[in-house]
């Protein structure tokens, strides 16, 4: 992926990391309200501190690192040093995504005509948080996708997507229960390269296809009733 990476993924998850509290009364309410729960704010803030350790040092600029070497980053209101610091890194976060986002939409405008219908509907309506199903390989050049898109945004339902032509495809067989993150695609000679980003596990696919077919499929009763409940 050239766009929408890992990295790209990652560095995402210390921007929302980052949110501070707009004012000093809001993190004691917020402290007020753990600490009637039997819970330590602090403790948990410091606990998802360690976790995300790694890259917060990777992506944040060196004057962060005191702040979360030493917990401060979220385990008080933030001083207006701090703040002035987080807010100097998201404008150039946000401007830095916002120009990616520009590339590559120009990229997708700029072959979005020779690509294969299908395979520009697929990325077009998007899959974000369809979760696979199953993967089969009914033969060498053919390849098929079941996902749950029922919690997407466009498909409602559980969707087969065969793939046809296929040269290429680094998806494993036993990729049961991954969570579509973000894709995007390229025209090659005879159709296309789709490139996925999936969580659980984190891992960049490729399918290298002629062609693509999209069937909606009916979801069982128990799933449709559920999905309905969930909606209200």
């Amino acid at each position: 992926m050239k766009y929408f990476t890992k990295d790209w993924y990652d560095e995402m998850q210390v921007s929302g990391f980052l949110a501070l509290h707009e004012s000093e009364e809001d993190w004691e309410e917020e402290l007020e309200y753990y600490r009637k729960e039997g819970k330590d704010l602090r403790e948990l803030n410091l606990r998802n501190l360690d976790d995300m350790r790694g890259s917060l040092l990777r992506y944040l600029p060196e004057s962060f690192h005191p702040y979360i070497h030493d917990g401060t980053l979220v385990r008080e209101y933030p001083t207006p040093e701090l703040r002035l610091l987080v807010n100097r890194w998201e404008r150039d976060y946000e401007r830095r995504m916002e120009e990616l986002s520009d590339r590559y939409m120009q990229h997708f405008e700029s072959i979005k005509a020779e690509l294969p219908q299908a395979a520009a509907e697929l990325v077009e309506n998007g899959l974000h948080d369809a979760v696979v199903l199953s993967v089969e390989r009914p033969s060498e050049d053919q390849l098929v996708l079941t996902l749950d898109c029922s919690g997407g945004f466009h498909y409602f339902t559980d969707v087969r997507f065969t793939f046809e032509g296929v040269t290429y495809s680094n998806i494993p067989a036993d990729f049961i229960g991954g969570w579509w993150l973000y894709d995007e695609i390229y025209k090659t000679e005879d159709g296309f390269e789709l490139h996925t980003l999936f969580d659980t596990p984190m891992t960049e696919t490729v399918i290298r296809a002629r062609d693509v077919k999209i069937e909606p499929l009916k979801l069982p009763l128990m799933r449709r009733l559920k999905n309905l409940y969930r909606r209200r």
